[in-house]
This record gives C-alpha cells, structure tokens and sequence, in this order.
C-alpha cells in the first residue's frame, strides 16, 4: 500500500510500504529516505471521524491495526530532542491534537 506522510514543513512523502507492515517498518523507511530520528518519531493518523496518535510504544504493531490503507494520510512529529541525540530537528504535537 502507498501512504502519504506530511511533515511540519509541509512537505509530502509518498512512501510503499507492505499491506502487513508494522509501525516500525514505516518508520525505518522514513528515516532512511529523510535521514530523521526513527526512534524520536510519532505518528498521526488521519482516520475518518479522528485522527489517532501512534507513539514509539506501538511501533511493533500492524498499520492496518490503526487503520492505515492505501491512501491514508498520516502526520509525522516528533518528541523532545534529547541530549544524546545526534539529530537536530525539533516538532512537537500541536494542542489540537493532543484531545
């Protein structure tokens, strides 16, 4: 399945992933082809009626589980740069996300 992936910016990635891809597998190919923190990642889903928020606890569960198919429009954030981190990007959830 192809999913479109929007950051900040406004920039798109139009990103093929497997239909039983997990979280992590669409992290990993994120960071690879934007050279961005996976581990710092967090997901929003467009669904519907709601959008759902997929953290780094649930990168080991299927897409398909948060009802990510073919055409779904997902938003990338990310948590807090920590000092350890080698990455220099900053996001952070908008209040009209966070319920």
């Amino acid at each position: 399945m192809k999913v479109v992936v929007e950051i900040l910016t406004g920039n798109l990635l139009y990103i093929q992933v497997d239909d039983d891809a997990k979280v992590n597998d669409l992290k990993q190919e994120i960071e690879a082809r934007e050279n961005l923190a996976s581990d710092r990642m967090i997901l929003v889903v467009d669904h519907k009626d709601r959008n759902r928020i997929i953290t780094k606890e649930e990168d080991g569960a299927s897409l398909v589980d948060f009802g990510v198919e073919d055409g779904s429009h997902i938003y990338l954030f990310f948590s807090p740069l920590n000092t350890e981190s080698s990455y220099h990007h900053l996001f952070t959830l908008p209040e009209s996300l966070l319920g």
